[in-house]
């Protein structure tokens, strides 16, 4: 797999994007994002809902128009020219889009017919580890297996960057951990970029090599995972270490717990607390809701 660009494969440049009106205010889904995912990666992008992680992953395939700033894949504009910057890219949505009384095999053939770059044997290999039958009809799968033909189509292109939007939400465990090992796999085969929607820190854990934490359309933490737990501390809000206080949250029992940026002091942070309390900081402050 080759690239055409030295940029970095995903990148945005004060990108904002508002809706219409709510209450009588506009609604910004995303707000100044500059972004940055490095090639090879795997990027964890994590938000609650309505962060703005699904308009930034359709923006990404020509989905959603930017309000102002601009985006690139692979140096290419995918509002501006979706053709040459969709070629770049393969895309797995939250639920996979298989036509119910198509098999398996007809859905690469369809691959095939749609992306003249698609490599059917890559694809195919996929679902052969996984034991999945090539002549089951698309409704006939478990939704597990449904979600790894979707992954095998976006890995059949070879596209330089995977953008997966959600796609664990509706697994079982085991599931996911399949999907993401075959994910890894293939990203660390191909040198390919990956950015995966996730609410689940364990599949973060186990998948990713970078954190990009968005809150009420804003980038809270864009950081490796080893420099994010790395970085921050727990301590008690009356007891600080030497730093920087992120945010409180809720902890086990009920108790306050505190994020901070700090080097010592208090006890090494959890990825899941980081990811708490960057979430946390992100929550509308009081000036921000609607009147």
């Amino acid at each position: 797999m080759t690239t055409t660009t030295d940029s970095p494969p995903l990148q945005t440049y004060a990108l904002s994007k508002t809706y219409g009106r709510r209450f009588g205010r506009r609604i910004e889904a995303l707000r100044d994002v500059d972004l940055a995912i490095p090639a090879g990666s795997i990027t964890a992008l994590v938000g609650p809902n309505g962060a703005g992680k699904s308009t930034l992953i359709r923006g990404f395939i020509g989905f959603e128009r930017p309000t102002s700033g601009r985006m690139t894949v692979m140096g290419e504009d995918p509002w501006r020219d979706r053709g040459r910057a969709i070629k770049h890219t393969g895309y797995v949505p939250q639920n996979a889009s298989l036509y119910r009384s198509l098999t398996v095999a007809q859905h690469l053939d369809m691959g095939a017919s749609l992306r003249p770059q698609f490599d059917r044997a890559v694809a195919r290999r996929r679902l052969e580890e996984l034991d999945i039958p090539l002549d089951r009809r698309a409704d006939e799968l478990s939704g597990g297996q449904q979600a790894q033909v979707g992954l095998a189509l976006a890995l059949g292109t070879r596209a330089e960057v995977l953008l997966l939007d959600e796609p664990l939400a509706a697994l079982d465990p085991l599931a996911r951990r399949e999907f993401l090992s075959v994910l890894v796999s293939a990203v660390r085969a191909d040198g390919s970029t990956a950015l995966l929607s996730s609410h689940v820190i364990t599949d973060i854990e186990s998948a990713c090599d970078r954190l990009v934490v968005l809150g009420g359309g804003r980038i809270l933490l864009d950081d490796t995972l080893a420099a994010a737990v790395d970085g921050h501390r727990i301590a008690a809000p009356e007891d600080p270490p030497a730093g920087v206080l992120v945010a409180t949250f809720p902890g086990p029992a009920g108790k306050v717990m505190a994020l901070w940026r700090a080097d010592d002091g208090g006890r090494p942070a959890t990825l899941d607390e980081v990811v708490l309390g960057y979430l946390a900081s992100g929550r509308p402050t009081r000036s921000d809701r609607p009147n």
